[in-house]
């Protein structure tokens, strides 16, 4: 009788000591999902509201339409020209992060080059700098009348200033180059946080076995990394699909819908009166359409990289 007296004492001991440890992890958790609800969850709960009633967001008089503004987006030559255009500049600009800022990583990450860490931080300042004032001071140099035309015209390699965010036909590459040079910080930091975990033994057996640099990062670096690589891949991904600031200080779109995207689609809809009234509803339905796209997309990406991970190990 006494064991079992002892037993169920200590049993009630452990289940207190459990409901004292899961309490305090949830009051630490608290303020973090109390925030989240109400500036995520709450939000998102509402423009499922929002998508499906007709209503412009400044009046008290919306009307239910059920699914009618899902069914209208199917028909709108604008929304797809956004959605695509998303798509493009994510294509365009995702191969181009990752390849630059695992390169800047990877020469960074030398313990033998002298000034890194000052590079570092020169490479990281556009990350930190507000892309508003970024696409400002933009405008300028790359106006019609900017330094890069007289440059480029100095040099005698165009006859005339290429108006480069007024001509469709460059616009968007422009914005993935600026957007380029804004956000490779984040991913080299990201980048460096993978090289750092790759032992110093590796590279010592590289240079026994006589590999050089590069033989070095393409044979064994690299494949080590591959399974960071996927993660970042992955947030560059998503990141670039949720672009807004830089298109929106920039071109607002133009010319002529060439650098619209989804982000601006929405935000002319719901908020902008270029097009008429505003219609906060059809916005709600659009943005919802499109994060249903980038989580299915992102759902296969992260399925990708975890048969990749496995085919690794």
């Amino acid at each position: 009788m006494m064991n079992q007296e002892v037993l169920a004492i200590t049993k009630r001991n452990r289940r207190k000591e459990w409901l004292v440890l899961n309490g305090w992890c949830w009051l630490f958790m608290a303020p973090a999902v109390i925030f989240y609800i109400l500036f995520q969850g709450y939000p998102i709960l509402c423009s499922i509201q929002y998508s499906l009633l007709d209503w412009s967001g400044l009046t008290s008089n919306a009307v239910f339409v059920g699914l009618k503004n899902y069914r209208e987006l199917l028909h709108d030559e604008l929304f797809w020209n956004a959605f695509v255009n998303s798509f493009r500049y994510t294509l365009m600009i995702v191969p181009l992060e990752l390849a630059v800022s695992l390169f800047l990583a990877y020469m960074l990450n030398d313990e033998k080059m002298k000034g890194r860490s000052a590079y570092r931080t020169m490479y990281f300042i556009p990350v930190v700098t507000t892309a508003s004032v970024v696409g400002i001071i933009m405008i300028f140099i790359l106006g019609v009348q900017g330094p890069v035309n007289h440059v480029l015209m100095t040099l005698h390699l165009i006859d005339a200033p290429i108006n480069f965010l007024g001509n469709a036909k460059y616009a968007m590459p422009t914005l993935v180059l600026i957007s380029l040079w804004k956000d490779c910080g984040t991913y080299m930091i990201y980048w460096l946080a993978g090289l750092q975990g790759v032992s110093k033994d590796v590279y010592e057996a590289a240079t026994v076995d006589g590999a050089n640099r590069r033989q070095t990062f393409f044979h064994i670096v690299l494949p080590l990394i591959t399974p960071v690589g996927g993660i970042i891949a992955i947030l560059c991904a998503i990141n670039s699909l949720k672009v807004f600031d830089i298109v929106k200080t920039m071109t607002e779109g133009g010319p002529f819908y060439a650098t619209d995207v989804i982000a601006t689609y929405v935000y002319r809809s719901a908020f902008s009166s270029e097009i008429g009234m505003p219609r906060l509803g059809y916005a709600s339905a659009a943005a919802l359409f499109f994060g249903a796209v980038v989580i299915g997309a992102g759902t296969v990406m992260n399925m990708v990289k975890s048969r990749l991970g496995r085919m690794h190990e």
